[in-house]
C-alpha cells in the first residue's frame, strides 16, 4: 500500500506536532501509512516521485502566500517555494492532493488565482459552512449535511474562483471554503482535522501572530472550546479512504 505524503508548513515543533497527530488520527490513519516532511526542516527530495504516494496533505501554517517576499523570512519563503514545486505535476496529473488553509491559497496562487486579503479574511473560531450545489455530488461531502461547523482563522482569501476549478462548499464571511481541480485536487479554506483541543493549542502558539488581539486568546479559547466540530474530519476520512491503496 502506498503512503501518504503529508507536508507540514508549520515552524512551530508543538505546533507541526498536534497537526501531524489531528491527520493521523482524524483521518483514519496509521504512521507507517504516511511520509512526513516538515518543510521548515527538511527539503522535498530532488528524486521524490509522485507516483509512490496515494496522495499529498498540505496543512496550515502562520504564512500568506499574498505577503510581499520582503516580508517573508527565509524558512517562509523554503517551505512556500517547495510546496509550489509540486503543484504544476499534481494539477497535470490530477494527482489527489488536499491542501487544508494554506493549502487553498498555495493551490489557487498556483493557479494563477486572486489570494488576497482584500476580503474574506475570517477571526480564528468557528464558522457555518453551507455546501454548494456542485458539493452535494462530491465524493468527500457525500452524507455529510447541507450545513455544518468549521475551525477557521485566516488573514487571505481566495477572491474568486480559480479557472478549472469547482466550487463546494462556501461560508458567509467567506465565499471559497472548499474548491476542486479537476476530479482529484482538493482544497479547504478552513481546518478538516482541527478539533477544539488543537486549536486551543494554536491560540496559544499563535496569539501574536496578529490573528487577533494577544488579549483576547482566553475568550477565544472558551468560544472553541463550546464548539462541537466533528463534520470537518469526514472530509479528511473521505478522501484517505478514497485514494488509499490507490
Amino acid at each position: 500500500m502506498k503512503p501518504f505524503l503529508i507536508l507540514q508548513l508549520r515552524p512551530e515543533t508543538e505546533a507541526s506536532d498536534s497537526e501531524y497527530a489531528a491527520f493521523l488520527a482524524k483521518g483514519g490513519l496509521q504512521a507507517d501509512e504516511t511520509r512526513r516532511i516538515r518543510l521548515d526542516q527538511e527539503p522535498v527530495p530532488g528524486d521524490l516521485s509522485l507516483a509512490d504516494y496515494a496522495g499529498v496533505i498540505v496543512g496550515g501554517g502562520p504564512g500568506c502566500v499574498s505577503d510581499a517576499v520582503a516580508k517573508k523570512s527565509g524558512v517562509e519563503q523554503r517551505i512556500e517555494a517547495a510546496t509550489l514545486g509540486l503543484m504544476p505535476e499534481i494539477t497535470a496529473t490530477d494527482f489527489p492532493f488536499l491542501g487544508c488553509c494554506y493549502g487553498i491559497g498555495i493551490l489557487a496562487h498556483h493557479l494563477n488565482g486572486d489570494v488576497s486579503k482584500a476580503q474574506y479574511s475570517e477571526p480564528v473560531g468557528a464558522t457555518t459552512c453551507r455546501i454548494e450545489p456542485a458539493g452535494a455530488t462530491d465524493a468527500l461531502l457525500a452524507g455529510l449535511p447541507h450545513e455544518f461547523r468549521a475551525f477557521v482563522g485566516h488573514k487571505e482569501a481566495v477572491q474568486a474562483l480559480p479557472s478549472g476549478c469547482t466550487h463546494l462548499v462556501s461560508s458567509s464571511d467567506c465565499p471559497y471554503q472548499m474548491i476542486r481541480h479537476g476530479e482529484n485536487v482538493y482544497a479547504t479554506q478552513f481546518h478538516p482535522e482541527a478539533d477544539s483541543a488543537g486549536f486551543e493549542l494554536r491560540i496559544n502558539i499563535y496569539r501574536h501572530r496578529g490573528y487577533f488581539r494577544p488579549e483576547d486568546a482566553e475568550k477565544l479559547i472558551e468560544l472553541c472550546r463550546a464548539e462541537t466540530v466533528n463534520m470537518p474530519e469526514r472530509i479528511l476520512q473521505a478522501f484517505v479512504a478514497r485514494y488509499r491503496g490507490a
